[in-house]
């Protein structure tokens, strides 16, 4: 009878033993990092991800997993933000203007470059910034290249999952996109891959990508001059693309449309008329391109300094 109880002791003992490694094992997998361990485990040859068959839509695992795959099937080139769009600094900037940077763009991470943005000299961090002239820190001489940190350059070819793994494993969280000839094609952020596979990452700085153009009063718009030409003749309900001087095959966005009315790129203050009466007004550009404008559409009245009457309440962000 000892030895049958002695037995059973022994046994409830690997059991609880097994079930604590087992709860152990478990914790392990529900801490934070286990999701850059799933996301790097995807990239294993084994990985049969493409070939199962998908269970419930419904479930988060089901999203997950199908983000997943785009760590093979996408391309650097697929997610990066474009050459026009990169906001860089130059490496002889001032410090009141670098802090004027980061605060319009709102950006924590900014590449440099000597010269043209095709020869990158590295990136300054907000941080570095801060704990170096920062919170009343006037004692140290402003030095951006003691300041600069490198820079990752990669082929617009890469597949992400390739890119976030050299990522990780550098702690990068910014590339430079070079194309064949060396010169610089795109940026790419950390946050860019991860958002391929689990969704759209936003904090409280980030403001509605979607919203292209802001209405500040009855027949006036501020608008970004990516907005999609379609989309903003919808909205005011008048065909902006249409007669002789325009070809609508041409043109995607309003910023093509005034180019294209004015026959250069327009400067900052500029007016453009359009043949129906509406008028852009170039709220913002540099000598490459229009960022954003300001649309007066056929009898919209016009106060003091040329702004609609009312005073605008909420403006488009470029």
């Amino acid at each position: 009878m000892a030895r049958l109880w002695t037995g059973m002791m022994d046994d409830n003992e690997e059991g609880s033993s097994s079930a604590a490694q087992s709860a152990q094992d478990e914790e392990q997998q529900d801490r934070p990092e286990g999701l850059f361990r799933r996301i790097i485990g995807a990239l294993s040859p084994n990985d049969t991800a493409e070939d199962a068959p998908d269970p419930d839509p419904a479930g988060s695992a089901v999203l997950f997993s199908r983000g997943m795959i785009n760590l093979r099937r996408m391309r650097v080139e697929d997610v990066m933000v474009p050459k026009a769009d990169i906001i860089a600094v130059p490496d002889t900037i001032e410090k009141r203007d670098l802090v004027q940077v980061f605060r319009d763009s709102g950006m924590t991470r900014l590449p440099a470059f000597s010269g043209t943005l095709d020869t990158p000299v590295g990136m300054v961090h907000l941080k570095d910034l801060a704990l170096s002239h920062g919170f009343n820190g006037n004692t140290t001489e402003f030095d951006l290249g003691t300041m600069l940190r490198p820079l990752l350059f990669v082929p617009p070819s890469m597949p992400i999952g390739v890119l976030l793994t050299k990522m990780q494993t550098e702690r990068r969280h910014m590339a430079l996109v070079i194309d064949e000839y060396g010169g610089v094609d795109g940026l790419v952020t950390i946050e860019d891959l991860i958002e391929q596979v689990i969704g759209e990452i936003e904090d409280e700085h980030d403001i509605d990508e979607g919203q292209n153009w802001t209405r500040e009063t009855p027949g006036c718009y501020l608008a970004l001059a990516k907005t999609p030409l379609e989309e903003f003749e919808a909205e005011i309900d008048l065909q902006l693309a249409d007669g002789e001087e325009i070809d609508r095959e041409e043109i995607d966005t309003l910023g093509g449309l005034v180019f294209v009315l004015a026959g250069h790129v327009p400067a900052r203050g500029e007016m453009v008329p359009h043949p129906s009466g509406a008028e852009f007004e170039v709220v913002d550009a540099d000598p490459r391109r229009i960022k954003r404008l300001r649309v007066r559409l056929p009898g919209a009245t016009v106060g003091q300094g040329g702004r609609a009457a009312v005073p605008s309440q909420q403006a488009a962000s470029g």
